[in-house]
């Protein structure tokens, strides 16, 4: 039975259905049920807001997991090549032949797949439900398909209300059948270094591509990252902090103490995403992604 090779999302967006609470520590706490995109449908969300500081963690809802397979695994398979691209594969060679084309750029070991998971579900969070964009879809770009990429996991990139400051967001993402504190804690020294400001080669690798692009936007965005890495005059306020994590276990209680902890000065998102099966649901999304269809 053949199945259909979508390339492309359009997923309605309606509103949320909130409701909210304030800790006694003066935190307010929303809990949302977003019926749009991968983890409005996928997930219910407690989010918990101080300030600049952003604590979310998201639990599989009812029947969640099965009405985001297909996307999921269609956006898996964006970040390691263009859709468009796999189709021209699929019209050429037919599904089989594109896809063992595919599966050279997938990672296959349970390490790889997990790590680059943690990062592809952290770009689309941050596309979701922060006002920036993930403009380089890295993972594209790996030395090889089981080693793990150097530099910042992901950087969020875009201008304020006005258009005119530059903003940025520096990210760590982690996925692990178990969260431990060491991790959290390495994490959380990663985002430190360089005073807080993105690895000055990742910045630059994203600058290059988007300076590679025919859109007009992609090269303005470019330009700025590419002057930000010599001049390196935003302020802290203007680059965030995201940890995000995505785990077998519950949140720990390690991981709300780094919110807790962690600075004023900045945006600051501390997200979990708690997936009992985890090796489980890993191992089942690349086998979707790798699957598609047939003659």
């Amino acid at each position: 039975m053949s199945r259909t090779l979508e390339m492309a999302s359009s997923l309605p967006a309606t509103g949320p259905s909130i409701k909210t609470a304030r800790t006694n520590r003066g935190d307010a706490v929303v809990h949302c049920k977003v019926e749009s995109k991968l983890f409005g449908k996928w997930c219910n969300a407690t989010k918990t807001k101080n300030k600049r500081k952003h604590y979310w963690t998201y639990v599989e809802k009812a029947g969640g997991r099965a009405a985001i397979q297909d996307d999921l695994a269609r956006t898996i398979r964006s970040h390691y090549d263009e859709l468009d691209r796999i189709a021209k594969d699929v019209e050429r060679l037919g599904y089989q032949a594109a896809s063992e084309i595919l599966k050279a750029a997938l990672p296959q070991t349970k390490k790889g797949r997990s790590g680059d998971l943690g990062e592809i579900l952290a770009t689309e969070l941050v596309e979701e439900e922060v006002d920036l964009r993930v403009p380089v879809r890295r993972l594209r770009y790996k030395d090889g398909r089981n080693m793990a990429m150097r530099g910042d996991d992901f950087i969020g990139a875009g201008y304020g209300i006005a258009g005119d400051k530059l903003r940025l967001l520096k990210g760590e993402a982690k996925s692990n059948k178990s969260l431990s504190k060491a991790t959290v804690t390495s994490a959380r020294k990663v985002l430190n270094r360089d005073n807080g400001r993105c690895t000055p080669d990742s910045l630059l690798f994203v600058a290059n591509r988007l300076l590679e692009s025919n859109d007009p936007g992609d090269n303005a965005l470019g330009r700025s990252l590419r002057d930000e890495v010599g001049l390196q005059i935003l302020s802290a306020d203007l680059i965030g902090h995201m940890l995000f994590t995505v785990s077998g276990n519950g949140p720990p209680i390690s991981l709300k103490e780094d919110f807790d902890a962690s600075g004023t000065d900045r945006d600051q998102y501390v997200v979990n995403v708690h997936i009992g099966d985890h090796q489980d649901f890993v191992a089942v999304m690349y086998a979707e992604a790798e699957n598609l269809g047939d003659d």
